[in-house]
């Protein structure tokens, strides 16, 4: 598979590693869990889950050359990646209140805020289909955290295995990309070394007073 293959391959994966991950406590949480998600999880579920299906669909409708469509629907993408962008920080802060350690914190917040970059960045060359359409994929890799350190499987058990993993899937698809295109395009080089510096820069600002107490204000 070569040229645009690797969009949809993507996709898939990255959308069912998602419902992997997340399907004890959301898709699938009524099975698994004694008590209802409240609303703003539940909320936060939703928007989550629309930004994988309009990928997917995104991909195909270029696959199937309905461009005109995929236009159309990309307003309806920055959308739900404005929601995204609400949502995320709303729940990292209220679990944060409820638990969840203070360093953590820096973690789900530094996702989003990847996130938000390369999607603006792509937003902005949505002309430019060869650096818009990457940059799409490497923002949505970076969302991929929280569903990899909720795989079924012990392995995953702090960031540096949780990012490593995220890194290594970023890096095979830079890979093939290159390989099917000979060349490494630019979009990889600045998007991905955003993404890969940034889960280091994350795990040495955690536990520094500084993040604590900025943190603390944050959940206050």
């Amino acid at each position: 598979m070569r040229g645009a293959a690797i969009y949809r391959v993507t996709a898939i994966a990255a959308t069912a590693l998602v419902f992997t991950g997340f399907a004890r406590t959301f898709y699938l949480h009524a099975w698994f869990a004694s008590r209802p998600l409240e609303a703003l999880y539940i909320a936060h579920g939703v928007v989550f889950t629309s930004w994988f299906v309009v990928l997917l669909a995104q991909v195909f409708l270029v696959a199937s050359g309905r461009t005109d469509v995929h236009r159309r629907l990309g307003v309806v993408g920055g959308g739900v990646a404005l929601a995204m962008v609400v949502l995320g920080p709303l729940v990292a802060l209220d679990a944060a209140r409820h638990g969840m350690p203070l360093d953590f914190l820096a973690t789900p917040l530094g996702d989003i805020l990847v996130f938000a970059v390369l999607v603006g960045a792509a937003l902005c060359f949505r002309k430019r289909r060869a650096i818009h359409s990457r940059l799409m994929l490497v923002a949505t890799i970076a969302i991929l955290p929280p569903a990899i350190a909720r795989l079924p499987t012990d392995f995953f058990a702090g960031p540096v295995e949780v990012f490593g993993a995220t890194d290594l899937f970023l890096i095979v698809v830079i890979a093939w990309d290159t390989i099917a295109q000979r060349r490494l395009h630019p979009a990889y080089v600045w998007g991905g070394l955003l993404l890969i510096v940034s889960h280091p820069l994350r795990i040495a600002l955690a536990g520094t007073d500084t993040w604590l107490a900025v943190a603390r204000w944050l959940v206050a």
